[in-house]
């Protein structure tokens, strides 16, 4: 299943709700051009919803790591969530939770773009210990 992106915005913040597998090739692809028009548009905060993405490869972290680094550099900023089971584990995994912005619901991932704003803190660890198996 090729890689759908819906975008929409909330308080000026781009989130693009992802449904599919981001993996080698045109999925990985057309998130990393999306990743670089946003940091070179107004929209340099974005969020990605993965509560459709069922499967991440290598290629895909790297396609992650990618649109959080060329965001940083211009100014703005990624959160991730709606993780999976699995996709928390494979960030866990690869160390990449501690350079993820990661949160359970839009509210809380939208709210941290705000200094001035609480954020209630999502812990990976609680969750993967906590949900169902898949």
């Amino acid at each position: 299943m090729a890689l759908a992106i819906d975008e929409r915005e909330v308080e000026g913040i781009l989130i693009l709700d992802l449904q599919g597998r981001i993996v080698a090739g045109e999925s990985a692809g057309a998130l990393r051009e999306r990743g670089q028009q946003a940091a070179s548009g107004e929209s340099r905060n974005v969020i990605l919803n993965l509560k459709g993405v069922d499967y991440i490869d290598s290629s895909g972290l790297g396609t992650l790591v990618a649109a959080h680094s060329t965001l940083s550099k211009a100014g703005g900023g990624l959160a991730l969530m709606n993780l999976s089971k699995r996709s928390a584990e494979l960030l866990i995994l690869t160390k990449l939770a501690t350079v993820f912005r990661i949160f359970e619901d839009e509210k809380a991932a939208v709210d941290s773009f705000f200094p001035h704003r609480e954020v209630r803190k999502f812990d990976i660890l609680d969750f993967v210990k906590n949900s169902p198996k898949e």
